[in-house]
């Protein structure tokens, strides 16, 4: 029986990797180390400290700052970030997402949101989807990112569900890594190839389809329990 679907927010519920990009680049070009979208790529669904570092490293610069100084910085992007995010609104609601919030709800099943963004739940008020989630994991709180299974497993006991009977939805590697980890059936949102660990891949999001996930992970379900 599944008992929870949990959610990513970034390239999930609303694509809010561009902000995430444009919001780098600037703090790049204070600290002199050029960020490109290729590269903003390697920084999905990771922690915004454990962005920073890499950064730091790509520019050969994680000598060069105290923990104080890098902390500040993380806390420059954020502002850059939350600047760029107040005019999110429910159009950029990814295609499809409501659709199977609330088949979801329709079906008494729970809702969580397990993303390393802190701003999540000002995202999702911005977005007119609060009303939907019955618990939101708070990253802050987290000592580890993913792909660590951390936040997922914040989720699940927050809605007070066992992870098997539980569903996570990704659109990056690190958070498939995280979800299998939890013992949670994975679900990815993108290419097939890059998101191979999945238990089952959707191209987009306006192709998840309810039925099917429940019906995968029956069927997954049943094998291992042969």
């Amino acid at each position: 029986m599944i008992e929870a679907f949990i959610f990513d927010l970034d390239g999930v519920i609303t694509d809010t990797a561009k902000f995430h990009y444009l919001a780098w680049k600037e703090l790049g070009l204070k600290i002199d180390i050029e960020i490109d979208e290729e590269f903003n790529e390697s920084l999905k669904g990771i922690s915004r400290m454990e962005s920073l570092e890499r950064i730091l490293i790509k520019g050969n610069k994680q000598n060069e700052f105290t923990l104080k100084e890098k902390e500040d910085l993380a806390n420059d992007k954020n502002k850059y970030y939350v600047e760029l995010i107040k005019h999110i609104s429910p159009k950029d609601i990814l295609p499809g997402i409501e659709n199977l919030l609330k088949e979801i709800k329709l079906n008494n099943i729970k809702i969580g949101l397990a993303s390393a963004s802190k701003n999540a739940t000002m995202v999702l008020n911005n977005l007119g989807l609060n009303s939907y989630f019955d618990f939101i994991a708070d990253a802050a709180k987290c000592k580890n990112s993913k792909p660590n299974p951390e936040i997922f497993i914040m989720a699940a006991n927050g809605l007070d569900v066992d992870p098997l009977n539980s569903i996570g939805i990704e659109d990056a590697m690190a958070g498939i890594d995280a979800i299998n980890s939890a013992n949670m059936y994975s679900v990815g949102v993108g290419d097939k190839d890059s998101l191979n660990k999945a238990n089952i891949v959707f191209e987009n999001t306006q192709t998840i389809d309810f039925n099917q996930i429940v019906n995968s992970y029956k069927a997954c379900k049943y094998i291992t329990n042969i």
